[in-house]
């Protein structure tokens, strides 16, 4: 058994029936109803995982661990393949150093603190905008904010001078947070000379 259940969140003693049965199919679940030692190794000596480095910003962004609710995720993670470097940026918005919520309600200040934020993930790497190759663009309200934030969009890629531009996808979506307007990924990929 896992000697510290202080990362299992879920109330164990509040599990449907299937949740039961499937956390039991994968060995998570004992039948003593505890959470189990991973019967998955951490390593695979006959064909090692790809490296994955975590990549930090905590001068504008503090991790998604430390918000208030902890989340499980990095907030970006670098990945080398011989003089390629891929940086892979999860869903970021205009949360502050604090782990809290900055310009709630002001959609542009959302957008302009969510570019920022990713901004200074991409600076971590000696990377910038110029190596982004794509974009997912979040917004709660698509029909009410798009126009908005194309013109923040057009206005930012063309300061940076972009060209060609990231391929991206808009999506209107419920985020994380009620507060939030806007969250954006983005895949960089850059080569060592």
């Amino acid at each position: 058994m896992i000697e510290t259940q202080q990362n299992v969140l879920i109330n164990l003693e509040d599990l449907s029936a299937g949740e039961r049965d499937e956390m039991s199919k994968m060995g998570i679940l004992s039948g003593g109803n505890e959470i189990t030692e991973s019967r998955y190794p951490t390593l695979h000596y006959e064909r090692p995982p790809i490296a994955k480095h975590a990549v930090h910003a905590p001068n504008v962004i503090n991790e998604a661990f430390n918000y208030e609710k902890p989340s499980s995720f990095s907030r970006a993670l670098r990945m080398n393949f011989g003089n390629t470097k891929v940086v892979l940026i999860s869903g970021t918005a205009s949360v502050n150093e604090e782990g809290k919520p900055e310009h709630i309600g002001d959609f542009k200040a959302q957008l302009w603190r969510t570019y920022n934020n990713i901004t200074n993930l991409l600076a971590a790497e000696d990377m910038t905008w110029h190596d982004v190759v794509r974009t997912t663009n979040y917004l709660r309200d698509i029909g009410r904010d798009y126009e908005e934030f194309n013109k923040i969009r057009t206005t930012f890629y063309s300061w940076h001078g972009l060209d060609p531009l990231p391929a991206a996808t808009g999506i209107q979506a419920i985020l994380c947070w009620e507060t939030l307007l806007v969250e954006i990924e983005a895949i960089a990929v850059s080569q060592d000379n």
